[in-house]
């Protein structure tokens, strides 16, 4: 039935181009997250090029901190949307925002009556005989509201009195607690929307894919990401162990092949995020990519990228669609990657391989009560995107002080190095391995450039502690674990014993591994061969012949048709163009903070092209939250 289903929807679709932009959108703006519904990043514009990019100076900024707010500064990852000549973004001061795109002046603002927006963007219906054209905004309180693009008045007639609620019976189980922090996509008429999950030691909501009418605010269909009795790949979870578990979530960005009606959505770890004792089998559908009907939610195919997920080896960046030349056949694809450092080229009708994928023997686990699955996926092409071992060959020796620190944190703490792939926690005794629970890729994601077959990812490259050690009541019985669902905790019944988190020296906050620290990658996507990388960020505390190692952080990068790549994302404050071919960067500008995000480029009513990134700091790499700022860049007049 599968083999059909999938012949069929083969037979159905168009086999050349990515995937389509937004129904209605212009292209030369930015409609949605990913500028199209499959997340290339990829903007046709061309006015800003390798050649003068070096000139391009502040047009306007917007300080997103409305004034007389409290003191302090709130962290943002959002990408500003641009349609019709408008600017759309989330502020994390309980606001939504709608701006002149050429003057940065405001045109309207939403303030919710509680709780914040998503704090990585907001989603884009172009309108419909029965819809004017609506911004969708979810919130960290479990609901949903849309609101007029022209004017910002909430449309009345979605959900309840404007406000659609996502902790569904169906979903929550009676327990409640959905949030969301990153924009839902739409396909049709339908919002389809995941969800972030706090930890919880008790009943709580499952990770489930919701699709909303976006006329009505209703429930039009529910994915279970962990498969129920009678559906598709139930029975890999022993015992009642996925009876109300909590993660296995979308909380990352999901993507559209509008052409076939196929929604590919990247499921993250259960929780507990370390052990996996009470879950014991494959745990579907963890750190998984998952296609479904777009317009049903019936399953159609997954791909596991990491079995029993014990790492926190999330895989929410967006699945990006491109396209792949391979032996004179042009392949539609998605590209599937995450924090293990892994990046899969599948094929997105199929789910297919594009290049070998072999399952290899990985090191098994010596905590009582813990069986990790005895392989795991390894593609052919490419190589990993970032380290995923250690060994004492690889200690940082930036600067003596540096070296010796490290050596002194491994001898007082016993760490075990010399790791590999997938080296799980140890059992009352701390490991290091690579790559840290911030990747490798984290939710930022890639850009892709179709002409050239380049995917554009940004990795950090960074180690993590790891080990669990018995609680004071004494050793832990494991015939009491397996199956048992304990249901919340990064540990199960176990206590976190790593002495620092990161693999780093806390005096200067420089990492224990020879730099780079961070990267910027490009993958020829037609080979399967890493096509350049280059460090990405600067370590300003260091000496000037030294700064240039690579800095982690988060965010992602977009793509143009004149050749460059923007990327913020390194803690280090900078916005940066880089030479798509090359990799040589060719503009850099310091910042107010970080910018922990995603840029966007768009012709403005004036011909000019703008390029705007919002800039908080923030995020899992630590970034200060010292600024408030939306920029936009242009050439001088």
């Amino acid at each position: 039935m599968k083999k059909l289903m999938l012949a069929l929807l083969a037979g159905a679709a168009v086999m050349t181009g990515a995937a389509d932009a937004q129904p209605g959108s212009n292209a030369k703006e930015w409609p949605t997250y990913g500028h199209d519904a499959g997340g290339m990043r990829f903007s046709p514009l061309t006015q800003i090029t390798p050649a003068n990019v070096a000139n391009l100076q502040p047009a306007w900024t917007y300080h997103l901190k409305p004034q007389g707010a409290a003191s302090g500064f709130q962290q943002t990852e959002a990408t500003p949307l641009v349609i019709g000549g408008i600017m759309y973004i989330p502020s994390p001061y309980g606001q939504v925002v709608a701006l002149d795109a050429i003057t940065g002046k405001e045109v309207w603002v939403y303030k919710l009556p509680s709780g914040q927006p998503a704090f990585r963007g907001v989603e884009y219906f172009p309108g419909d005989r029965q819809t004017p054209a609506q911004i969708i905004v979810p919130t960290s309180e479990g609901k949903m509201f849309t609101l007029d693009a022209k004017t910002g008045a909430l449309n009345t007639k979605f959900g309840a009195d404007g406000f659609a609620d996502l902790d569904t019976p169906e979903i929550t189980h009676g327990g409640g607690g959905i949030r969301v922090t990153t924009p839902p996509i739409v396909y049709k008429n339908f919002i389809i929307v995941g969800s972030s999950l706090p930890e919880r030691s008790g009943p709580g909501p499952a990770g489930d894919v919701q699709a909303f009418d976006i006329h009505t605010g209703k429930l039009a269909w529910t994915f279970h990401s962990i498969p129920r009795p009678g559906e598709p790949n139930y029975g890999t979870w022993a015992g009642n162990s996925a009876f109300q578990r909590t993660g296995v979530n979308v909380w990352g960005f999901m993507t559209v092949d509008a052409k076939r009606g196929i929604v590919y959505m990247p499921f993250g770890a259960p929780s507990g995020d370390l052990f996996g004792g009470d879950r014991q089998g494959n745990d579907l559908y963890d750190s998984s990519l998952v296609a479904v009907d777009a317009n049903t939610g019936r399953y159609l195919w997954h791909f596991q990228a990491v079995h029993h997920d014990i790492w926190d080896y999330d895989l929410e960046t967006p699945p990006t669609l491109i396209d792949v030349k391979k032996d004179g056949k042009n392949i539609p694809a998605v590209a599937v990657f995450g924090k293990s450092s892994f990046l899969f080229l599948l094929n997105r009708v199929s789910g297919e391989p594009i290049y070998d994928v072999t399952e290899k023997p990985v090191a098994q686990s010596d905590v009582p009560g813990e069986r990790l699955s005895p392989t795991q996926p390894f593609p052919a092409k490419p190589g990993p995107l970032a380290r995923v071992g250690f060994n004492m060959a690889d200690i940082a020796t930036v600067t003596p002080e540096l070296e010796a620190n490290c050596r002194k944190i491994i001898a007082d703490n016993k760490v075990l190095t010399d790791t590999g792939p997938f080296a799980p926690p140890t059992y009352n005794r701390v490991r290091v391995i690579f790559p840290s629970e911030i990747g490798g890729a984290d939710w930022g994601g890639a850009s892709f450039n179709p002409a050239m077959g380049y995917l554009f990812l940004n990795v950090n490259d960074l180690g993590q502690f790891n080990g669990v050690k018995d609680p004071e009541s004494g050793p832990i019985d494991p015939a009491k674990i397996a199956g048992t669902n304990l249901r919340g905790g990064r540990t199960g019944p176990y206590v976190d014993m790593t002495p620092s988190g990161r693999f780093r020296d806390p005096a200067t906050r420089m990492f224990c591994n020879q730099p780079p620290w961070g990267e910027l990658v490009a993958i020829n996507v037609n080979t399967g061969d890493t096509a350049w990388r280059v460090p990405l960020g600067v370590t300003d505390s260091l000496p000037a012949d030294k700064q240039n190692t690579g800095r982690p952080g988060e965010g992602g990068s977009i793509a143009t048709a004149s050749g460059l790549v923007f990327i913020g994302a390194s803690d280090d404050s900078r916005f940066r163009a880089f030479d798509a071919k090359t990799g040589k960067e060719l503009w850099t500008v310091k910042l107010g903070a970080s910018a922990e995000s995603v840029p966007s480029t768009y012709l403005g009513n004036d011909g000019r092209q703008y390029v705007a990134v919002v800039a908080a700091g923030g995020g899992d790499a630590a970034a200060p939250v010292t600024s408030d700022e939306l920029t936009a860049f242009a050439l001088p007049r």
